[in-house]
């Protein structure tokens, strides 16, 4: 049984809105890609595990999604597991493949993730995020969370008179935690937007690839104060996909062995009964931990992140819990010019969720895309030059003051 396991191949689409193309066939892009890029073919997956979050509510694709979409792209023998753990879905995903790998379950698995969230009524795809907590409880919920924004009165005219989910409410009560708390400011979060508008120029799966300044960000149509709509994630359809293996499965493919990626840790907490100050007790807190005594390696190690970002408040938030800054660092880190390519801890060359985009199902494993293709140097004009150590954090839903779910990922050349 190997111990070690290997990112051999990596695919996605352009994340976005792809009103022409079904489920199926963003997934089957993606796992073309992954396929060649590993040097396998279909009849090589020895298990596959298949993310996606809002196929039954959006497409009526209540059941078996997976094997569904897969059924198509020829992979019907192997065991297929669907799995749903909100925006942490792909993560997710692509732990189990592992927990396979290292268990002897089979040699090569498959993570792949796929979403088509852009629909005619785009009052319903928004309504989706209302499941992310517990829907018995949804009035206390965002009573509890909103009173966290209590004390800094929003500015006139920093409310947007179109409708927008109620989890944007709750970031931005979060930001107004965070500013009556750390001393983050507004112009700190639009630097986090404005650095990852900047990266996304030069990523090709991007949704959106404009420049923004911190100023054009400020002063952008606002959704909640203090967020405007550069700081938020938009709604995207996409799909990714990796090929994971064990020293034995890699010897099997007929990819370029040298650049497999090693995953050096895999962590996932769900969230606890705790105060909205105890933050050493965040469920995102407790996944870095774990991964980084997995890895044996710190926060000092690491030399690029992709984290879930989204609104910018939630990469501040991340960039926190993980440790690459103190608490209430990130803000100012930002601003520094310090999570951009060519900063001491670039986070989120990809452009990041408010970017990149953010299809439910394909997100984590979009962010996986990004990182193994900066440890395998082969990122062009947003590379972070010699990158050696990349951790990936990937959150989902809302429980008590934090997510319900949390991910981190930690990958070595």
């Amino acid at each position: 049984m190997d111990s070690e396991v290997y990112v051999a191949g990596i695919g996605m689409t352009q994340f976005g809105r792809h009103p022409a193309r079904a489920v199926w066939q963003l997934a089957s892009e993606a796992l073309d890609l992954a396929l060649k890029d590993a040097g396998a073919n279909a009849a090589m997956i020895g298990q596959a595990y298949y993310s996606g979050a809002t196929q039954g509510a959006l497409q009526g694709q209540y059941a078996i999604p997976g094997q569904v979409v897969l059924s198509r792209l020829g992979i019907e023998s192997a065991p297929i597991f669907n799995v749903e753990n909100a925006c942490a879905s792909g993560t997710s995903a692509f732990q189990l493949a592992v927990q396979a790998l290292r268990s002897g379950a089979c040699d090569v698995a498959l993570a792949i993730g796929s979403e088509k969230m852009n629909i005619e009524d785009r009052a319903r795809a928004i309504a989706l995020f209302e499941g992310g907590w517990d829907v018995s409880r949804s009035e206390e919920n965002a009573a509890l969370l909103l009173a966290l924004g209590r004390g800094i009165e929003p500015p006139d005219g920093s409310e947007s008179p179109r409708p927008y989910s109620r989890f944007m409410a709750i970031y931005a009560a979060m930001c107004r935690f965070w500013m009556k708390t750390f001393g983050t400011t507004q112009r700190q979060i639009a630097a986090v937007s404005a650095k990852n508008h900047t990266h996304s120029v030069h990523n090709p799966f991007s949704q959106f690839r404009r420049p923004f300044t911190i100023d054009e960000v400020l002063g952008a149509a606002p959704i909640t104060y203090p967020l405007t709509i550069p700081m938020c994630s938009p709604l995207s359809d996409g799909a990714a996909a990796a090929v994971v293996c064990t020293a034995k499965g890699l010897r099997q493919l007929r990819g370029m062995p040298t650049r497999a990626i090693k995953v050096a840790a895999t962590s996932l907490a769900t969230a606890s009964a705790r105060g909205a100050t105890e933050f050493d007790k965040a469920v995102c807190r407790r996944a870095a931990i774990l991964a980084y005594e997995q890895a044996g390696l710190g926060p000092s190690d690491v030399s690029v992140a992709e984290v879930h970002d989204a609104t910018a408040m939630g990469e501040i938030m991340a960039v926190e819990y993980l440790g690459l800054t103190e608490m209430g660092g990130a803000g100012r880190a930002a601003e520094r010019g310090d999570l951009s390519i060519g900063g001491s801890i670039p986070v989120n060359p990809s452009g990041g969720l408010e970017s990149k985009g953010h299809p439910i199902g394909a997100t984590g494993l979009g962010q996986i895309h990004e990182l193994v293709t900066q440890l395998r140097g082969e990122a062009g004009a947003r590379q972070v030059e010699s990158a050696k150590v990349a951790i990936q954090e990937n959150g989902g839903g809302s429980i008590g003051y934090e997510e319900a779910v949390v991910t981190v990922n930690i990958f070595t050349k």
